[in-house]
């Protein structure tokens, strides 16, 4: 047996290992792609386990999640904060070794990749990063972003429709220090993938405009692959597929090649006899051959050595161009540039004209995307809707790497993963646009988002039933109470133009928290007395009066009407009050003498919202909501239909402070509160 091979059975065993000591996990997948594992940690990618962060490092991501194992063993090996107890304590509580990779719980883990097709579109954004960065940073002989990402994925991840979207957009960009090693093993959980999945995928790739290789041979030897690598990293016009064909559970006699290998420990006696056919101890569990680790040592030194080089030269870089260094070290930081927020616009009813709160948007981007330059970001195909471009942005394509707009094209969650991988790559904030109803198609990866902590904008218009004509399809319903149910994401639905800047803010603020911008397509009334403090606090008094009745807390382009409507009632003798409410999970992380100061919980509260009723019961006593899809109409004509004219919601209003007439108001507050942290608050 060759130290070569020693290393990568090894590497394979300890992979096995985790599983069979957790009762629990994917061995079969691990035991197929340790010769890659092999090749990329021990003679490819360059990486720092001493520093994590390095900013230079190579990207690795393991798109097939499921074989963490196999992640968490080369992280164990090549010196990161993953001890042997976190390998023998794999998907227990308390240890860096998840059931899947998770970015803020295990040191060395880019993004999370649970569900299939995310690491592989999430690996386009980083790879974009590296050339948007190179592009803006590097000067002659100074490279300070010059590194691959490479990514191991399998024929899950291919099957998944967010990784087209996303491996289409990489191949028109031509993302050469893209690197994907396909773990071609036939297998799937139902059985063969001759079940499901019989295209020809390199074609497809082909077509997608990658440079596409197979591999044959490397269950005895990685240097097929090893060369393969070097002539995906000559191709610098277009990102590289490798597939590889691999049998899952290799080693396994009674197991490999089979579905039984995947998603189950081996069993003592089938790891027993793959030990054996290994050449190792086969009774030894965690078993680490100290020449096997000395390679591993060494293999992680020489990874230190190019950080070091790379800070000297960095030292000379800062010196010659102490104005890039500074911008770059503060974007490492996370700090946002001086005097941003202050170039916010703000506006004053009665003096600035009305529009809709997606035209305040495009006025957010113009005002801060000049003094952002870390700010990226796009749509997907719905610029002139969206608004999202500002005057002097320009396109990000193979032959402008240093645009900053993206242009996703209708790929709306292959957008979502890509901006994931922007955030996760560092140095860069990225923003990304659809309608809201669209969500529905990014859900995935908004998760993965909030999940991950990438505080990603997500600049969402056409927010309900106001949008009117396009009708039912694209008039959202349920949409912001789906959103407002992920937990770590906020989500702000601004009535004028000074929310939508608080909006905007809160969102810059918020690194670790993704934020959702729902804005309308129709103009909305400015709030007298709104101001961008007042909406950072989640809602706030918009109408004040004198001992009120009745309460009407509304949201985005009701809050007007609702303003109108308090105007009646107080005229006709009963005194309303309005709260425009433009993020209720940034409301909900107030001091509760806050909450309380804004809705006391005991005066009739009537809550305006063109959306589903769920949610709201946690402010009001009765509601305007829709409990039905929308209508194709004008979109006055829409709105009035379903009750949001300024006479209904007049109407209703009387009509709550009616039914408690003679009956006891019940406090929304007295009621136990659950214990739940709101959105990283």
């Amino acid at each position: 047996m060759s130290f070569e091979l020693k290393c990568v059975n090894t590497i394979r065993a300890i992979s096995a290992d985790q599983p069979e000591a957790a009762n629990a996990g994917h061995p079969g997948a691990p035991m197929g792609c340790a010769p890659m594992a092999y090749a990329l940690w021990g003679e490819v990618m360059k990486y720092s386990s001493k520093d994590p962060a390095w900013i230079d490092r190579d990207r690795f991501v393991l798109s097939n999640g499921h074989a963490c194992a196999l992640q968490y063993t080369m992280l164990h090996l090549t010196g990161y904060d993953v001890s042997l107890d976190d390998l023998k304590h794999f998907r227990k509580i308390g240890f860096k070794t998840p059931g899947h990779p998770e970015c803020f719980q295990t040191p060395g883990v880019e993004v999370c990749t649970g569900p299939l097709g995310q690491g592989i579109s999430n690996a386009v954004g980083l790879a974009i990063a590296e050339r948007h960065l190179a592009a803006q940073f590097n000067e002659t002989n100074m490279p300070v972003f010059d590194h691959y990402t490479y990514v191991i994925c399998g024929d899950g991840c291919l099957q998944e429709g967010v990784s087209g979207e996303a491996c289409s957009l990489a191949g028109h960009l031509g993302l050469g220090k893209l690197i994907v090693l396909y773990d071609d093993n036939e297998i799937t959980i139902d059985g063969e993938t001759s079940l499901s999945f019989t295209e020809d995928v390199l074609k497809r790739y082909e077509a997608y405009g990658w440079h596409t290789q197979t591999i044959t041979d490397v269950e005895e030897s990685v240097g097929s692959l090893l060369k393969a690598i070097e002539s995906a990293k000559s191709v610098t016009d277009k990102p590289s597929i490798i597939k590889v064909k691999t049998m899952i559970g290799y080693g396994s006699p009674g197991k490999q090649g089979k579905e039984e290998a995947h998603g189950a420990p081996l069993g003592k006696e089938e790891l027993r006899k793959a030990k054996e056919f290994y050449g190792l101890p086969p009774d030894e569990m965690f078993y680490i051959p100290d020449d096997v680790q000395a390679f591993f040592n060494q293999a992680a030194a020489k990874g230190e050595a190019k950080r070091k080089a790379w800070e000297e030269m960095f030292a000379q870089y800062a010196a010659k161009f102490p104005e890039k260094a500074a911008e770059l070290s503060r974007r490492m930081a996370g700090k946002l540039p001086e005097g941003l927020i202050e170039s916010l616009p703000t506006y004053e009813a009665g003096k600035d004209k009305d529009a809709a709160t997606r035209k305040y948007s495009h006025g957010v981007l113009g005002a801060i995307g000049p003094n952002l330059p870390e700010l990226v970001g796009g749509s997907a195909d719905l610029t002139p809707s969206n608004l999202t471009d500002y005057p002097g942005v320009v396109d990000f394509q193979k032959d402008s790497p240093e645009g900053r707009y993206i242009r996703f094209g209708v790929r709306e969650h292959g957008m979502v993963a890509v901006c994931n991988g922007l955030f996760a790559h560092g140095c860069l904030r990225p923003y990304c646009a659809t309608f809201l109803i669209f969500t529905g198609y990014c859900v995935g990866a908004i998760r993965l988002s909030a999940l991950s902590k990438f505080g990603v904008i997500f600049v969402m218009t056409h927010d309900s039933i106001g949008l009117g004509e396009d009708g039912p399809t694209h008039q959202p319903v349920e949409t912001l109470e789906m959103l407002r149910s992920i937990p770590n994401l906020n989500v702000y639905r601004p009535g004028d133009g000074n929310e939508t800047s608080a909006a905007y803010q809160s969102a810059l603020e918020h690194r670790e928290t993704p934020t959702v911008i729902a804005l309308s397509r129709s103009t909305v009334m400015a709030i007298p007395g709104s101001s961008i403090e007042k909406a950072l606090k989640g809602a706030y008094v918009a109408q004040e009066v004198d001992s009120p009745v009745l309460i009407i807390v509304a949201t985005g382009s009701e809050v007007g009407p609702s303003l109108k409507a308090a105007s009646a009632l107080t005229a006709d003798g009963l005194p309303t009050a309005v709260v425009s409410m433009p993020c209720q999970e940034v409301f909900l992380a107030q001091p509760e003498s806050y909450q309380r100061s804004i809705l006391p919980g005991n005066i009739p509260t009537l809550a305006v919202e063109a959306s589903a009723v769920h949610g709201w019961h946690r402010f009001c006593h009765n509601s305007i909501s829709i409990g039905t899809f929308g209508m194709s109409g004008p979109g006055d004509d829409v709105m009035k239909l379903f009750g949001y004219s300024v006479d209904n919601i007049a109407q209703k209003g009387r009509e709550l402070v009616d039914f408690y007439k003679g009956r006891q108001v019940p406090d929304l507050n007295d009621r136990p509160k659950p214990d739940m942290l709101v959105n990283g608050h």
